[in-house]
C-alpha cells in the first residue's frame, strides 16, 4: 500500500454509509457547523478590517494625526516652530491653523460649530479635505473675501447653497464682562464637503488670514501635523510637545477619534472568541459522531486487533475519520467565507435595495456602506486553528476505540 493502513481505513469509514442514520446526521451537522463558524469568522474579520481601512483612509485623511494648540495666545515665532516640528524624524508634514468656535446664522436658522482657519496650500499637506469637496472648490478659499466652506449637514440645516451669504456671530471680547450683543460678520459660502459622520455637522473652514484679522491675532495658535505611523501618533505628539518651550494642549487623532478604533479592535477580539466557540461546539459533534462510530465498529476493531493492529493504528483510524470531517468543514468554510467576504459590500447593497433599509447611515457613521477587506493571513490562521480544534476533538473517541478488548467483543458477537 502507498499509504498507512490507519489512513486507508479511516478514509473508508468517513465515506461509508452508517447503519445508524442519526450518526450520518451528526456527521453532516459537524461539518456544516465547522464550515459555518469558519465562514462567519472570516466574513466578520474582513468587515472589521474594512472598517479599520475606512477609518484610516477616510476619517484620518481629514482629521490631523497630531495637533499642538497654545493654551493662550498664539505662537511667537510660527516659522521656527514649524521647522522644529518638521525636523522630527516621524513627522511627514506640518501646517499652522487657528481654531475657534462660532455661531452661524441664516435668517431664523442657527448652527454652532468649530471653525478651522487654514491656509489651503499647507493644509493639503496635512489632510485631504479637498477630496471631499462636492460643491464649490477648496481653491475658492482666498484671503480677504470672507469665504467659508461647510459640511453638507450644516448647509442642509441652515438651508443654504454655494454662493449664499451667512452671518457669523462671535462673542465681543472687547465688552469685558458686560452683556453685549455679539459681533456679526458676513461670510460667503464657497464650498460644501461631504465625508460622512459627525465631522460634516460640526466643522467649517475659513482662510487663516481672515481669522487673524477677525480675532486680532498676529500668528496661528495651533499646528497640525502628519506622522509616518498612525498608531504612534500620541507618543510622537507628546515628544514634539515636550520639546517646545510653550504651554500647549497636546492632542492626536487617538484622543479625538480613538474610541472608534478601539471599538473596532474590541469587536474583532470578541469575534475571535465567540466564533471560535461556535467552531468548538461543532467540534463536539465530531466527538459524538466518533463515539457512535466506535460503538458501531466494535467488532471491526476487535478483528483488526486480533490481526495484529496496534493501539496507535486503531487510534489513527478514528482520528483520520474525525480529521476528515474537520478538513472538509474548514475547506468549505474557508472558500465560502472568502467568496462572501470579497463580495460583502455588493451583497449588503443588494439587500438594502431589496428591503429599502439602509444598515449604515452616513449621517451617523463616517461611511454609508459596509466595507470589507480580506486578509489572507487571517483566513489561513482561522482555517488552521479550526482544523487543529477538530483534530483535538478526535483524541477521546480514538483512545476509547483502542481500549476495546477483542475477546469480549468477539465472544459477545457469537
Amino acid at each position: 500500500m502507498f499509504r498507512p493502513l490507519s489512513v486507508f481505513v479511516g478514509l473508508r469509514y468517513s465515506r461509508a454509509k452508517h447503519k445508524n442514520k442519526f450518526v450520518s446526521f451528526i456527521s453532516i451537522a459537524s461539518i456544516l457547523g465547522i464550515s459555518l463558524g469558519v465562514a462567519v469568522l472570516i466574513i466578520g474579520l474582513s468587515a472589521m478590517n474594512g472598517f479599520e481601512k475606512a477609518l484610516r483612509d477616510q476619517l484620518l485623511s481629514v482629521v490631523p494625526h497630531g495637533e499642538l494648540e497654545m493654551v493662550s495666545g498664539s505662537f511667537k515665532n510660527i516659522d521656527a516652530t514649524l521647522e522644529q516640528v518638521k525636523a522630527h524624524p516621524d513627522v511627514v508634514s506640518a501646517a499652522p491653523y487657528i481654531t475657534f468656535s462660532g455661531l452661524l446664522q441664516k435668517d431664523e436658522q442657527m448652527k454652532a460649530l468649530q471653525l478651522r482657519a487654514v491656509s489651503p496650500d499647507s493644509e493639503s499637506e496635512v489632510t485631504s479635505i479637498e477630496q471631499y469637496i462636492k460643491q464649490g472648490g477648496w481653491d475658492l478659499l482666498v484671503p480677504g473675501e470672507q469665504s467659508i466652506i461647510l459640511g453638507k449637514s450644516v448647509a442642509k440645516k441652515l438651508s443654504v447653497a454655494v454662493g449664499d451669504s451667512l452671518t457669523l456671530l462671535l462673542p465681543d471680547k472687547r465688552a469685558g464682562n458686560q452683556l453685549k450683543s455679539p459681533r456679526k460678520l458676513k461670510f460667503k459660502l464657497v464650498g460644501l464637503f461631504d465625508m460622512g459622520g459627525q465631522l460634516d455637522n460640526v466643522l467649517g473652514f475659513i482662510h487663516i488670514d481672515d481669522a487673524k484679522q477677525i480675532l486680532s491675532m498676529k500668528s496661528a495658535n495651533a499646528i497640525a501635523f502628519k506622522v509616518t505611523n498612525l498608531l504612534d501618533a500620541q507618543k510622537i505628539s507628546r515628544d514634539i510637545g515636550y520639546s517646545l518651550s510653550a504651554y500647549l494642549y497636546i492632542k492626536s487623532w487617538i484622543t479625538s477619534q480613538g474610541s472608534v478604533y478601539q471599538d473596532i479592535q474590541m469587536v474583532k477580539s470578541l469575534m475571535y472568541v465567540i466564533l471560535l466557540l461556535v467552531v468548538a461546539v461543532a467540534c463536539f459533534n465530531i466527538v459524538s459522531t466518533l463515539v457512535m462510530a466506535v460503538n458501531e465498529k466494535r467488532s471491526d476493531i476487535a478483528i483488526l486487533k486480533t490481526m495484529g493492529a496496534s493501539k496507535w493504528m486503531l487510534r489513527g483510524i478514528f482520528m483520520v475519520q474525525g480529521a476528515f470531517n474537520g478538513f472538509v468543514g474548514c475547506l468549505l468554510g474557508a472558500f465560502g467565507g472568502v467568496y462572501l467576504a470579497v463580495n460583502l459590500t455588493a451583497i449588503i447593497k443588494s439587500i438594502e435595495r431589496l428591503t429599502g433599509h439602509q444598515f449604515l447611515s452616513g449621517d451617523i457613521y463616517f461611511i454609508d456602506f459596509l466595507p470589507s477587506q480580506l486578509d489572507i493571513s487571517q483566513v489561513i490562521t482561522v482555517t488552521i486553528v479550526a482544523f487543529i480544534m477538530s483534530v483535538l476533538s478526535t483524541v477521546y473517541p480514538a483512545w476509547r476505540a483502542s481500549n476495546i478488548q477483542p475477546a469480549e467483543e468477539l465472544g459477545y458477537s457469537h
